[in-house]
């Protein structure tokens, strides 16, 4: 029998031990009247009654030291014979171990060190963990057991538990930003019949009350369209979306996405709201707009670059997209090894351009006026119909959205989705026809400009973390591979 089966079955005769004591290590409540960070502010002498997870103990003689964390914070406690109830004492020795959930009462103090503590009077045992924590430096520093398990990611290492505080506090400032701008939040389903709103592999289920089968959303930008149509004029959701794509650094298959919608706008009113935004943000919940991600120095202080595509493939490319010809474009995806199922001079000047370019842009960027062919359902450009009112917004050579000036032409939309259909066998990623959006169009939706933002990549800047798997909660995870024992 191993050492931690071994503290299993222990913990487990204290459990049985306790019951037949009548004492429940399962209480329903406890009366907390005090924060730990309450606690650590409180004068001395101060009676208080606080609750958390026993982190450690030291000494098991005449004086008894350990620590208790809450979500506030951490303190030490003690216990010592003499002033303490031997009662008290005899509890805490024989049945409370490290991990489990106790509730307390005594008085602020310091020890002969300065330290200030907590001398316990009374204690109750609120949670009796039957698993034993991991040792801190040893015992949880694979990244896989981590995101696993991040209940125990969150319990044994506080900086983890800080970067969820600080997304939930970038989320917040998001929607304090748009709100202000007079945006008005509203919700767009997960479930839909047709997905659409962008270029993605979804991923189906069925519907067994009407027999159908359905979708999870990969955008909220088609629906939030409709409601452009039916006479709201900024609008914004913040949503989960699924796309059925890769995993990697900063890919997950469902994350966080910020659409809005403004009327009578074209995308060059997103580039400067994008911008504004991400300072914003920035300034508020760091207090800067200079950050350092990964050991690059980056400023998100406005007014950010900007370039078209083909200026920013001339730049870092050394040739221009507009003048060379189809033969010429085939031969340079050929020396980049780019493959493409159907060639569209649009597709592979987007490819060449992720290619050569993206890496490079740093320090954030606009890259804005896309091939047409990589975006239908945004607006080509008054007099250059190969390319579309289209803007992408770079941060250290991420993608950190997607922008434009939305079509609302429904004959000139219903021909792109005809084509995307008939590709739709080689193309996983083609989008669909999408009969009730157009008739949306044929009622007739105003000028309009969309901003998309993906979420999880800004709070990955803005907390300093490698990877999207850090930022998300519970990151999807290949199952484990069962040993047999």
């Amino acid at each position: 029998m191993g050492r931690e089966q071994q503290i299993i079955n222990e913990r487990k005769r204290k459990i049985e031990e306790l019951r037949a004591n009548e004492i429940n290590p399962y209480p329903h409540k406890f009366d907390k009247k005090n924060e730990i960070a309450g606690c650590l502010k409180s004068k001395i002498g101060t009676k208080v009654k606080t609750a958390g997870r026993l982190m450690a103990k030291r000494g098991l003689g005449k004086i008894i030291f350990a620590n208790l964390e809450d979500d506030s914070g951490k303190i030490q406690i003690v216990l010592k014979e003499g002033e303490t109830p031997n009662k008290t004492i005899n509890i805490f020795k024989k049945y409370i171990d490290s991990g489990d959930i106790i509730g307390i009462e005594g008085k602020i103090f310091k020890t002969k060190t300065k330290h200030l503590s907590i001398l316990i009077e009374d204690i109750e045992i609120l949670t009796k963990a039957i698993l034993p924590l991991p040792e801190k430096w040893q015992g949880l520093k694979d990244k896989e057991e981590r995101y696993r398990k991040r209940y125990l990611d969150l319990i044994m290492n506080k900086d983890v538990k800080d970067i969820f505080k600080k997304r939930s506090e970038i989320i917040k400032t998001i929607r304090e930003f748009l709100d202000k701008k007079g945006y008005l939040e509203v919700d767009t389903p997960m479930l839909q019949p047709i997905y659409g709103g962008g270029s993605a592999r979804p991923f189906e289920t069925s519907l067994h009350a009407l027999k159908m089968k359905i979708y999870l959303s990969i955008s909220t930008e088609l629906y939030l369209k409709r409601l452009i149509t039916g006479g709201f004029e900024k609008v914004y959701a913040m949503n989960r979306v699924f796309r059925n794509e890769g995993i990697d650094a900063t890919h997950n298959p469902e994350f966080t996405i910020l659409e809005t919608m403004l009327a009578y706008n074209d995308y060059t009113a997103n580039m400067d709201l994008f911008e504004e935004m991400v300072e914003y943000v920035a300034k508020k919940v760091l207090g800067k707009t200079k950050i350092n991600y990964q050991g690059k120095e980056i400023e998100l202080k406005r007014p950010w670059k900007r370039m078209t595509m083909a200026e920013s493939i001339k730049k870092y490319g050394n040739f221009d997209v507009e003048k060379i010809s189809d033969s010429e474009l085939k031969e340079k995806l050929k020396k980049l090894k780019i493959h493409l199922p159907i060639f569209k001079r649009g597709i592979a000047i987007e490819e060449i351009f992720a290619n050569i370019v993206e890496s490079k842009l740093i320090q954030p960027t606009i890259i804005y006026d896309y091939p047409y062919d990589t975006c239908g359902l945004a607006k080509q450009k008054d007099g250059n119909p190969t390319w579309a009112e289209r803007f992408e917004p770079y941060i250290n050579g991420w993608e950190m959205g997607n922008n434009y000036s939305e079509l609302n032409d429904p004959v000139v939309l219903r021909k792109y989705w005809e084509e995307q259909e008939k590709n739709s066998k080689i193309d996983k990623e083609a989008q669909k026809m999408d009969e009730d959006f157009i008739n949306a169009l044929k009622v007739g939706m105003p000028p309009t400009t969309g901003l998309g933002l993906g979420v999880d990549r800004l709070i990955m800047l803005l907390t300093n973390q490698p990877s999207i798997r850090d930022i998300i909660l519970f990151p999807f995870m290949k199952p484990e591979k069962k040993t047999k024992k």
